[in-house]
């Protein structure tokens, strides 16, 4: 491996973008034993022929340790062992921390000791000086009946937690303060990936461009083009006469000239097949179309305003993503499409504008890797 790297390095030189340019190459995080306590992980040391050279070059050039994070596997493997909050970024109470005997440190989640696993298991071969970056982490969004907390909530909650970790460079017990770039995995849904259900549902976007979930990033501070703490929803009014709120809804689609596609069947915003969500589409929309005009929703009594967000799965309402934005309507192209990746990537960087360039979280590469 390290003969490899040196051969690409030196196709970097011979075209003057070494500097700029580092070589290396993603392992997973299973080449790390023992991983916690994180200050006694070491490599497996049958793989020290190669990890030892890497390391050097690694070293020796500037670069980093790219490694694969998926705390989904380490809580399935663990059988119980580690809890689904711990893993999930979710708070812990100071008694459900982790914590390293040895160091006294103490762990709130899985990739944070993941990482401060893989720092000791390079020390333990002499290497204190090469950052780790994470080129893979995610979370599957569904899973088989031997899979129950593969979960479109569970993968949202996963990347949602783990970008706002990295926004807040909170670092590592080991390192903190210093953020960790990270790659999600993965921009598409893989339908025809063999192995588990679960194997197929790592992606933002499902097969056809449309999303699986949106991020849930409101406060993420400034990094956010669209902050939605204060946004307000038009929702149909609990109770209300289904006939009144058929007839509503079809004003709204009509003669109110809102894009009621979404509630198509076989669109995002389709289920719940029932009037009252049907309507509580569209009397958002157009409540937003209209600039959010107080008398925008009543339509005859039976719409009211909230501020409760009633997105759900895939079915984002425009308020989610803020005044500027409405991913609801919006696809990536299918994965069929020549320019799939290079649009899907201008269609996330469209929504979240500033994540890729300040913090290292690369949405769009990361279906490379």
């Amino acid at each position: 491996m390290a003969v490899l790297l040196l051969l690409l390095l030196l196709a970097a030189a011979s075209a003057a973008i070494a500097d700029e340019v580092k070589i290396s190459t993603p392992l997973s995080s299973s080449i790390i034993l023992d991983s916690f306590p994180p200050s006694q992980a070491f490599f497996n040391s049958s793989w020290d022929s190669v990890m030892v050279p890497m390391l050097k070059f690694l070293q020796s050039t500037g670069s980093f340790l790219m490694l694969n994070i998926y705390p989904y596997y380490d809580y399935m493997q663990a059988n119980g062992v580690i809890p689904l909050d711990y893993a999930l970024f979710k708070p812990l109470s100071p008694n459900k921390e982790a914590v390293d005997s040895n160091t006294l440190l103490h762990y709130t989640n899985v990739f944070d000791a993941v990482i401060d696993a893989a720092y000791s298991a390079m020390a333990s071969l002499n290497f204190t000086n090469i950052p780790v970056v994470v080129t893979e982490s995610g979370w599957p969004s569904k899973g088989g009946s031997n899979e129950p907390d593969a979960t479109l909530e569970n993968a949202n909650t996963y990347n949602s937690n783990l970008i706002r970790h990295v926004l807040n460079k909170t670092g590592t017990p080991k390192h903190p303060g210093i953020a960790v770039s990270t790659f999600i995995y993965e921009l598409y849904n893989e339908d025809m990936k063999s192995g588990p259900i679960s194997e197929k549902n790592w992606g933002l976007f499902d097969a056809n461009g449309d999303p699986v979930y949106i991020l849930r990033l409101t406060g993420s501070g400034m990094v956010l083009a669209n902050d939605t703490t204060n946004q307000t929803y038009c929702t149909a009014k609990e109770g209300s006469d289904p006939k009144l709120l058929q007839a509503a809804l079809d004003w709204a689609c009509g003669p109110g000239k809102v894009d009621c596609s979404p509630i198509l069947q076989g669109k995002p915003c389709y289920e719940p097949d029932n009037v009252a969500a049907h309507a509580t589409y569209a009397f958002d929309a157009y409540y937003h179309k209209m600039g959010e005009a107080s008398d925008a929703c009543n339509f005859n009594g039976v719409a009211t305003v909230t501020t409760t967000d009633p997105s759900h799965g895939s079915c984002i309402f425009s308020a989610s993503l803020g005044r500027n934005g409405s991913i609801a309507n919006i696809t990536a192209p299918s994965m069929n499409s020549t320019s799939a990746v290079s649009s899907a990537c201008n269609l996330y960087s469209a929504v979240f504008t500033n994540i890729v360039m300040v913090i290292g979280i690369l949405l769009c590469t990361g279906v490379f890797i």
